[in-house]
């Protein structure tokens, strides 16, 4: 027998579990959510561009459908809306309040309809991470919020630039009304990252940087501003609001006397001193170039990197599942408990992620809070997308976006080519701000990680024994299935468009199957142990 640590220290998850929001009202202090990795065209090992997104917000909607493209009449409207907290319902959830109407455009594009609608059907796809920034940037002025222009961006552009484009138009007249945030905007070509924050209390406006990732590079933002000098000059790599530097010289921010100016220090200067972000970055790219020997207490990392080899997407699965193990931050090194031998052995109990954060009880690596630690997998995730944007591919066929449901760690990724006409039942259900559902995809795999939690370090392996062939099963059958869609499409696209869309269908309803028969295998194989 092992005596195990008291299971009253796991309600502690309650109180962390309020301190994670991706908040709409962020009032100073660090976010703790989303990551996203961005991929070059010749940084991948199939031409292809990538971007990323762990949707970490326990508010954010879980689920998701497909918007398709629309035509409008001249003179017709949008209107605008943002996010703000709702506690009305079973769980934490947004409601959307309106804040002003656009004119509409003629024509909008169809997409696949996330919390932050990630790729549509001209293969733009869009991640995103909260940063925060100075609350003195935070404007209530504004119209538009993050999740907002993200739509506005999937909806009305084709390419990064576009949609960069289309962000100074629309925030220079409607304004920003959001913390800092990047989107990581990755079209067929490029991807770039795109940081803004507001104007300054009582302003319409936002001020905003955008960096292009080189094509042979990968990069990462983990919820702290990585943009540093920006080269006005060099427009092929940098494009930047017209108040860049004006802000931050007014506030006494920075002078043209101290040296160049740096988007990160001038707006998000709390953001180098935060672990839970700089540790994720040296992590992310730790795992894909090791030979750089990166230092995991750097203050600043390149932007970006070249990786020692071309990325697959099992190294993008790879990274999304970490938890900082065989390295000196595994969060779970010091959880450890005394056998009947004396021994001192890992506990059966110890997790480094979903859903008993232990490191504010065990100060592990800093503690709770933007200056302590967290795992790049997340027991709050909602969602997680890996888009591929393909250049030699017709954009029925090119555009993919890999979508996993709640902890990564515990999930599998599941194709969803950017032309399907629907999604498998459960992915719309709507359940979990309304409580339990069997219906719903988030459900199945937000209870299998729950049940995997009690005795995470032993069922993590029954969880990867059936994910981990699966998941290297669809990047296997990826050619194939891409040779008949593109066969189908030189026939009849309709018949392509629903040969792929009967795909993503089938593997949707077979993973949440899998995940419900899971946690009932879990629960009874470990019954006698919990």
């Amino acid at each position: 027998m092992i005596r195990f640590f008291p299971l009253f220290l796991l309600c502690f998850s309650t109180v962390l579990f309020s301190q994670n929001s991706d908040r709409p009202d962020w009032e100073g202090g660090r976010p703790d959510g989303c990551t996203s990795i961005t991929v070059g065209r010749a940084a991948s090992d199939g031409g292809w561009v990538s971007t990323s997104h762990t949707c970490d917000s326990h508010r954010t909607r879980s689920w998701f459908d497909i918007q398709p493209a629309q035509n409008y009449k001249e003179g017709d409207m949008l209107q605008l809306v943002m996010r703000t907290n709702d506690d009305s319902l079973a769980m934490p959830a947004y409601k959307h309040i309106p804040t002003g109407n656009i004119p509409q455009v003629r024509k909008t594009y169809g997409y696949i309809n996330t919390a932050y609608p990630c790729m549509n059907d001209q293969q733009l796809a869009v991640g995103e991470s909260t940063f925060g920034g100075r609350e003195s940037l935070l404007s209530k002025e504004g119209k538009i919020d993050c999740q907002m222009l993200n739509r506005l961006m999937i909806e009305r552009c084709a390419t990064a630039r576009e949609a960069i484009e289309l962000a100074r138009v629309l925030l220079a007249e409607y304004g920003w009304n959001d913390a800092g945030e990047c989107l990581t905007i990755a079209d067929t070509k490029e991807v770039w990252h795109f940081e803004v924050v507001g104007p300054g209390a009582g302003n319409v406006g936002a001020i905003w940087a955008a960096q292009r990732v080189p094509d042979d590079h990968i990069s990462v933002n983990a919820n702290a501003s990585r943009i540093r000098q920006v080269d006005m000059d060099n427009p092929d790599y940098f494009l930047c609001s017209d108040n860049l530097t004006q802000v931050a010289q007014d506030s006494g921010w920075w002078s043209p006397g101290n040296g160049p100016f740096e988007f990160c220090y001038a707006y998000d200067p709390e953001g180098r001193q935060s672990m839970a972000a700089r540790r994720r970055e040296w992590r992310v790219f730790d795992l894909l170039a090791p030979s750089l020997k990166l230092h995991p207490n750097a203050e600043n990392y390149p932007f970006s990197v070249k990786p020692d080899s071309l990325v697959r997407l099992a190294d993008l699965v790879a990274v999304f599942r970490d938890y900082f193990e065989n390295t000196d931050f595994n969060f779970v090194k010091n959880i450890t408990v005394t056998d009947d031998s004396g021994r001192t052995v890992l506990s059966p109990l110890a997790n480094p992620f979903m859903p008993y954060d232990m490191n504010k009880v065990f100060k592990i690596n800093g503690g709770w809070g933007w200056r302590g630690e967290r795992t790049i997998a997340r027991w709050y995730t909602m969602y997680a997308t890996i888009t591929q944007s393909r250049d030699h591919l017709p954009n029925e066929v090119g555009g993919l976006v890999w979508m996993a449901m709640d902890n990564v760690a515990n999930s599998i990724y599941v194709p969803l080519y950017c032309s399907v006409v629907d999604v498998a039942p459960p992915y719309k259900t709507p359940g979990r701000v309304y409580g339990f559902n069997r219906d719903s995809a988030w459900w199945a795999f937000n209870r299998l990680g729950t049940v995997a939690a009690q005795r995470w370090g032993d069922m993590r392996h029954d969880l990867a024994a059936i994910w981990y062939p699966w998941q290297d099963e669809l990047f296997a059958r990826q050619k194939t299935v891409e040779e008949q869609a593109l066969k189908l499409l030189q026939q009849d696209a309709q018949k392509a468009r629903a040969y792929l869309t009967d795909y993503g269908i089938e593997w949707g309803n077979k993973v949440v199957q899998k995940a419900w028969e899971l946690g009932d295998g879990l629960w009874t194989k470990y019954d006698e142990k919990f």
